[in-house]
Order: structure tokens, then sequence, then C-alpha cells
């Protein structure tokens, strides 16, 4: 038999084991364990299994009830609790209930929005927020940029709707997302609309925030890591850097009408960081414009793929040559385009991954 490590809150038990493998390593998953639980959790449970057949009575839907007992552990009902003012907390409750029984005879009925940024891609990028509303959620919509590891994380019994956007392909769109925001928090629901990186960069968090505010509907929004820092920290070079650039500049790939009309001469700045997001379709496009407003021929240019997952690639080049070395070697979308001095110092770094430096000792 294993004996596992043991953290005892009575009712509240935690049980760690390595089947034998570590014994070391529960002893320290436990000290862990014990720091991050309150020492009165015990109190908390026991407060809240007295109230469990009331509740069920009162909320007769499983989902309601799940619903119910969430939003109450993440009210300030646990710390009065914790702090010993276990009267104010059972207080709240009962005011909890009269309120659920009040909306139950009004027949009011609304949800909420979760408008969260899920990051560039590797799962240890989320916000510990993030990571709440998702397992809190019973609607996922999600974009392509998410992640299969972050999907991974939500809760395994809600509903995930795809609202993916790819060039070329069928999508929904942006206005029926909107609608089916407000819908579906309508019908009571907790909607997460989870987005790649962050959700106001790029990411049309704006225009859904704007329809959720016309009607009515409440909502949250969770700021991401957006695929910028997430590219240049996996890629191991800074976006800024006292010796390169005193500024960074995140810019659109295409408008609205898919042209890459932009501001060539207001972008050409040596001493400054260009990232383009939704750009790989116009690489000789962007090469070109930078180039006829006045930056060098030799002027740095890296391409990076799937940045901070385990698939990342990149290629690294001039604004010159880069057109050529992409079609010799294509790479996938997700891809985020960083122009300037500071791309120099990505073959010094440490922090590169094998991918970055392949492609450097190709050029």
């Amino acid at each position: 038999f294993m004996m596992p490590s043991i953290v005892d809150k009575a009712p509240v038990l935690v049980a760690i084991s390595s089947s034998g493998t570590a014994p070391v390593l529960t002893s320290k998953l436990k000290e862990m364990i014990e720091i991050m639980i309150p020492g009165s959790i015990d109190k908390l449970a026991n407060l809240l299994g007295s109230y469990r057949a009331r509740v069920k009575d009162t909320i007769a839907n499983l989902d309601q009830r799940r619903q119910f007992w969430q939003d109450l552990l993440e009210s300030e009902i646990p710390e009065m609790v914790y702090s010993g003012n276990e009267d104010a907390a059972i207080e709240a409750i009962e005011q909890r209930l009269r309120d659920r029984l009040q909306a139950a005879k009004t027949g009011r009925k609304m949800g909420e929005v979760y408008l969260v940024g899920a990051g560039p891609g590797d799962p240890d990028l989320l916000t510990l927020r993030a990571l709440r509303l998702m397992y809190k959620a019973d609607v996922v919509l999600y974009d392509r940029l998410v992640s299969d590891e972050i999907m991974q994380k939500l809760r395994p019994d809600a509903d995930k709707i795809y609202m993916g956007k790819e060039q070329a392909k069928p999508s929904v769109g942006q206005e029926t997302i909107n609608e089916m925001l407000v819908r579906l928090a309508q019908e009571g629901k907790r909607v997460l609309r989870l987005k790649g990186g962050d959700p106001f960069i790029f990411g049309r968090g704006g225009e859904e925030l704007e329809t959720l505010a016309q009607a009515g509907v409440p909502f949250q929004v969770v700021p991401g890591i957006t695929a910028a820092n997430g590219c240049a920290a996996y890629a191991g070079i800074p976006l800024t850097h006292r010796d390169h650039a005193q500024s960074v500049r995140f810019v659109t790939g295409h408008r609205k009408d898919g042209s890459v009309d932009l501001n060539w001469a207001g972008l050409v700045a040596e001493q400054e960081t260009l990232v383009f997001y939704m750009g790989l379709s116009k690489v000789a496009a962007i090469c070109h414009g930078l180039r006829q407003a006045g930056l060098p021929d030799t002027w740095p240019i890296m391409l990076v793929a799937n940045a901070s997952q385990p698939e990342q690639q990149s290629l690294v080049g001039t604004l010159a040559d880069m057109p050529e070395r992409l079609a010799a070697q294509p790479l996938p979308s997700p891809c985020l385009i960083m122009v300037g001095s500071v791309v120099s110092m990505v073959a010094h770094s440490p922090a590169a991954r094998l991918s970055q430096t392949q492609c450097w000792q190709q050029h």
C-alpha cells in the first residue's frame, strides 16, 4: 500500500499521492496546499453544509443551484467566516436566498458576459481571474487563436461554440456574435467570450462591449497578455531597449476592407519597434511600404508563428529579403511581424527556442 500525504481540515480532506514515485514531492505539495487553504476552511464547509437542503428546496434547477454556490463562494461571505464574523455571513446567505426567491417571483433572469483574454497560447500565461471565470461559464464562445491546452482548462460540461475567423473561409459575422452574447446572457447564462491575446488589442472586444452595454447586460473584462508581449518574451528579445528602441507600436496588418493602405511615413522611426498583427498574407506589401517610406533595405524583421506554444516557429531576415524567405519557408497563421533594431538581438538571446536558432543560422 501507499501512504498519501494528508491535509486534514475536517470535513475538508485533501490527499496527495505520487503513486510511490516521489514521497518528498508529495510532502512539499502538502506544505504548499496548507499555506493556500485558510485555517477556518472547516467552519466555512460546515456553514455551507448546513444550508444544502434549504438551497436545494429553494432552487430546484441543478445548474442554477451550482451557480448560486459559485457566486456565494466568490462573494464576501467566505472572508466573513475566516475573520470570525459568522453571524454576518449567515445574514448575507439569508439575503441571497431572499433575493433568489424574489427573482423567481418576478421572472427576472439575467446572466453575465465575461470578455476574457486567453493570452498568446501558453496556458501558464493565463491570469488567475481568467481561470476563475473560465471555470464558471455555462457557455463559451471561443476564437481560433485559443490553444487546445487552454480549452482544456474550461469547465468540462460547458457548451463550447467555435467563433473562429480564417482568411478566405466562411465565418460567423461580428454582428451575429454580438447578438449571441446578448441573447445567451438574457437567458440567464454566464457567457465566456474567450479571445486569443488581449480582447481590446485587435480583438474587437470594444464592439462587443458596446453591444452589451446598450442591451443592459452585465459584463466583466479580463485583460490578457497580448501576442506581441508573448512573442517577444518567448523569442528572447525585448520590445524596447535603451540602445535599440525607445517606443513600441502595435499596428494592424490590414484595414477593415483588407487593404494595407497604412500611413507608412508615420511608421518610420529607427528608434521604434513595430509589431504588425494579422499581416502574414501582407508581408511583401508591409516590407515594400516601409522601404518606400525610408527604412533601409537591411532593416531587421522577424516573423513568429504560434508564439509561446510548443510549435512556435520564426523567420528572421531584412525588409529586402523577407518576402523571398517567407516564400521559401512558409509559416502558418497566426503569425506576428516584428520590425526594428531589437530583432538583431535574437541571435544572442539564450531564451530563443531551437526554431529561432535554426532560422538565424539559415539567415
